[in-house]
C-alpha cells in the first residue's frame, strides 16, 4: 500500500490489491491508450486529465469505465483492466478504482458533458508537474505509481 499527501492537502493511500478497502468504490478513473498515445480529456474547469467519473447507480465498475470514456473523449472501451484502487481521505472519504484500457476507436460527438472531447499526447508525465494546462488529477502519484504498474504488468508496450 502506497501513502502520500496529494496536490490539495488530502491524505491519499493507493493499493493494487482488489477490495483492499472496506468503503465501496463508486468512481473510477481510466487510463486510456489510442493507437500508441495517451488518451485524455480536456476538463472544462481543470484541464487535461484521463477520462473518470461517477458510477451510476445498477452500474459495474467496468460498465462505468466504459460509458465515462465514450462520453468523455468519444472512445470506444470494450474490457477495461483493473489496475488498483485509491482512498481519497476528504470531508466525505471515497475511492475511486483504476482502470488500464486501449481505445479501438474515436467517434466525433457534438457533447462530451463536462469536457471538451479527447486530446491524443504522446509526452512523459514525469514533465507535468510545473504545466497549468494539465489538471491536478494527474499531477499526484497515483498516476505516476499506476503507469508503473502497467510497466510492471509489461501493457506498455
Amino acid at each position: 500500500m502506497e501513502q502520500f499527501i496529494d496536490e490539495n492537502g488530502k491524505r491519499v493511500e493507493l493499493s493494487f490489491e482488489k477490495g483492499r478497502f472496506q468503503q465501496e468504490s463508486y468512481h473510477v478513473l481510466i487510463i486510456c491508450r489510442y493507437k500508441r498515445e495517451w488518451l485524455l480529456t480536456r476538463h472544462k474547469m481543470r484541464g487535461l486529465e484521463f477520462p473518470g467519473g461517477k458510477r451510476e447507480q445498477r452500474e459495474t465498475l467496468e460498465e462505468a469505465a466504459i460509458r465515462e470514456t465514450f462520453e468523455e473523449t468519444g472512445g470506444v472501451i470494450k474490457e477495461p483492466l483493473f489496475i488498483g484502487e485509491y482512498k481519497v481521505y476528504d470531508r466525505s472519504p471515497f475511492v475511486k478504482t483504476i482502470f488500464f484500457a486501449e481505445a479501438e476507436e474515436l467517434i466525433r460527438k457534438g457533447d462530451y458533458l463536462e469536457t471538451e472531447g479527447s486530446v491524443l499526447w504522446n509526452g512523459d508525465f514525469s514533465q507535468i508537474q510545473e504545466d497549468p494546462s494539465f489538471s491536478f488529477i494527474m499531477k499526484d502519484q497515483v498516476v505516476e505509481l499506476a503507469l508503473k504498474r502497467l510497466n510492471e504488468l509489461d501493457l506498455m508496450t
